[in-house]
Formats: structure tokens, sequence, C-alpha cells
């Protein structure tokens, strides 16, 4: 039983994982570019309504990451208390935490503050300065997202 609970809590770490690094992966390398070409100057409107169906799935992706996040790593037998670094398992997990904490800040930051920041923004030239950021912090969020799947291919190795 114990070994079913633990394959299912992977199991959804791993669907929150593809969703929101997916997510990012297919904004980034797929609606962007295709918005651009179909609608030039209107691609930011397909964007922002992206954007909005996006959002609210990324978040429960990452609450849904954290929470069997938490529940994996207290199940690891690796695993030998906060703040006790025995292993090098123990050192790649914090580092990639470290990096996912990166991660869930930018999110919020660009969600939160950011977009709001260029709703309100009437100056075309800060608009695009602040889009402009805000796209550089996706491509940030797409790099650590690989990283953090490298790190975790790693710790699977240990």
């Amino acid at each position: 039983m114990k070994e079913l609970i633990l394959a299912t809590i992977y199991w959804l770490h791993l669907i929150s994982t593809v969703i929101w690094i997916g997510g990012i992966t297919f904004i980034l390398f797929i609606a962007i570019p295709s918005a651009k070409q179909v609608l030039g100057i209107e691609a930011g409107k397909l964007m922002g309504e992206i954007s909005k169906r996006f959002t609210p799935i990324a978040n429960y992706s990452i609450i849904f990451l954290v929470v069997t996040g938490v529940a994996l790593t207290g199940l690891n037998k690796q695993f030998s208390g906060i703040g006790i670094f025995e292993n090098k398992w123990t050192w790649i997990l914090t580092l990639k935490h470290i990096i996912v904490l990166v991660m869930v800040v930018v999110h919020f930051y660009r969600g939160l503050v950011l977009t709001p920041k260029i709703a309100r923004t009437e100056s075309s030239a800060e608009k695009a300065t602040l889009q402009k950021l805000s796209l550089n912090l996706v491509r940030v969020n797409f790099y650590f997202g690989m990283l953090v799947l490298l790190l975790s291919g790693i710790t699977s190795v240990f």
C-alpha cells in the first residue's frame, strides 16, 4: 500500500512538472512565435488571453509540486532532515529546491506585480519595456526549469 501511495504522489509531482514546464515551453517556442507571425502587433492580445488561461493552471501545478515535493522528500530514505547535508543527494536536492523557489517567485512576481503594471501603463515605450522584461522572466523560468529537470535526473541515480 505504501508503494501505491508513493507512486501516486510521484505521478502527481511529474504531471505538475509537465504542466508547468511544458506550458512555459509551449508559450515560448510555439504560442508567441505563431501569434507574432499571424497577428503581428495584435499578438499581445492573444498572448494575454493565453496567459489568463494558463496562469491558474500553472498556479495549481506549483501548489501540487510543493505539496508532493515535500511528501516525496520526507518519504525518501536518503533524506536525513532539514539542514543535515550528509550526502550528495541532499546537496543536489537542496540546490534544486532553491532554484524551484526562485522560479515560483518569478512566476508570482510576473502574475501579481508585473502583469497589472503592464495593464496600467499608458506609455507605449514603457509598456514595451515591461513586456520585454516579462518575456525575459519567462525565459529565465524555462532555463531554470531545464536545470531542475537535470538535477532531478542526477538525484535519481544516487
